[in-house]
């Protein structure tokens, strides 16, 4: 069996570096990683093409669908799919309509998105079946039901790899603030530190 050839590309740190280190070690693909579509572009043309592409959709340079077709030209007929943590439930049709091989949210757990990149990567169609219904149910979170909203505002943040400056910054709170809700988010969820508390919540599906 081929090593899969996967590029992916995040502005993330976090989420990019814990994809990565789990497609690598578990699923024992090549990953090269990029923090924006030029880069990624540059990738393309000099190490590629790749088995499949996988693309920040909030990225810089991605410009939304536009980002996406500049990859699918430049891979040469490997696949290229998007990752989104925020992106509307139509975006997902969107990305097919436009030549994606697939769309896969942030909040998927480590196996599911494990198998779906092996799955496109073997050149199959991947979407979550939910993202394609009209109206999906809205549903509590078990951890949501533990934390204060201010809480899980911070939890949001922690797990796109922001700083407690940055999260201060952007909720108008003061950085000390946001320093006693990271101390009584990790107390809640059983976490040792903020780390390990932004994997838990995505392996939870919370983002």
């Amino acid at each position: 069996m081929s090593i899969m050839r996967i590029l992916l590309a995040d502005d993330h740190d976090m989420v990019r570096e814990t994809i990565s280190a789990y497609l690598h070690s578990v699923g024992g693909a090549e990953v090269t990683s990029t923090v924006n579509l030029t880069d990624a572009l540059d990738q393309i043309d000099k190490i590629g093409p790749f088995d499949l592409v996988l693309l920040d959709y909030n990225m810089p340079g991605m410009f939304g669908l536009e980002g996406l077709a500049r990859a699918l030209k430049s891979n040469g007929g490997g696949g290229v799919a998007i990752l989104s943590g925020s992106a509307p439930t139509h975006t997902a049709q969107d990305a097919l309509d436009a030549g994606a091989i697939g769309y896969l949210p942030k909040t998927m757990g480590a196996k599911s998105l494990l198998n779906a990149v092996r799955f496109m990567s073997a050149g199959e169609v991947y979407v979550p079946v939910e993202l394609l219904r009209e109206q999906p149910a809205e549903e509590v979170h078990p951890l949501v039901e533990k934390l204060s909203q201010r809480e899980v505002e911070v939890l949001s943040g922690l797990c796109r790899g922001q700083s407690n400056k940055e999260i201060a910054r952007d909720l108008e709170l003061q950085e000390v603030t946001i320093k006693l809700h990271v101390r009584t988010l990790c107390r809640k969820m059983d976490a040792k530190n903020r780390t390990q508390a932004a994997i838990t919540a995505k392996e939870a599906g919370l983002f």
